[in-house]
């Protein structure tokens, strides 16, 4: 049975349109389509009802995209151990970094969003806690939110798409028409190359990458 399924039965069986079911519904069309597929009618055929109906549980379409991307927010497990703050700074990062990936869609949603909901606050507000009980003031802790971004909620907009990959007959000749003019970008494109092809980069090594060493810049905000 889909999340979507979940709830109480209706007179004829039928799961009841609530809200919840809305969004479980929205969230698992986009996971599967694409957050481009999602319309209010697409979405009333996938839950067996009228389009009209699903206004009783959510107001527009604009609403019904706030409530996806928090509630995928909400997915973010915050249960941090409560000991060293970098630890649990590490672990709720790379948790909600897990949550992205199995909704590549819900970045773009997040940043769409016109009002922080209760998943955001929840989030932001855990966040806030581990630094400031790790020793962190107001101000470091403010700093902090900034200085991670979109990481801290598990993502980041890269400088350019690399999604692509090129053989190695074609990385050779693009080597070579770019190797005069632009020295440094061949040089860094045929050290991360993979099997001998220009490939995309290892997000997950990337993000962690970058994660750590944030972290350990603010260890030394913290020393002050």
């Amino acid at each position: 049975m889909k999340i979507s399924d979940l709830g109480n039965q209706g007179a004829e069986g039928r799961p009841q349109l609530t809200r919840e079911r809305v969004v479980s519904a929205a969230i698992e069309l986009a996971d599967r389509d694409g957050i481009e597929s999602l319309s209010m009618r697409r979405l009333a055929q996938e839950l067996g009802v009228e389009a009209m109906s699903l206004y009783t549980h959510v107001r527009n379409k604009n609403d019904l995209l706030n409530s996806l991307a928090d509630a995928v927010i909400g997915q973010i497990p915050l249960n941090v151990d409560g000991g060293d703050w970098r630890a649990s700074l590490r672990q709720m990062v790379l948790a909600a970094r897990a949550v992205m990936v199995r909704h590549p869609w819900a970045p773009g949603a997040i940043e769409a969003q016109t009002a922080p909901g209760p998943g955001f606050l929840r989030y932001v507000n855990t966040f806030l806690g581990v630094l400031r009980e790790g020793g962190f003031s107001v101000a470091q802790a403010h700093h902090a939110l900034h200085i991670l971004g979109s990481r801290g909620l598990g993502y980041a907009r890269d400088l350019f798409d690399d999604s692509g990959e090129l053989e190695p007959e074609a990385a050779d000749v693009l080597a070579q028409q770019l190797g005069a003019s632009h020295p440094y970008v061949v040089e860094m494109a045929l050290a991360v190359t993979h099997e001998g092809a220009l490939g995309r980069c290892d997000d997950d090594a990337e993000f962690e990458f970058v994660l750590d060493f944030i972290l350990d810049g603010l260890a030394r905000l913290k020393r002050g």
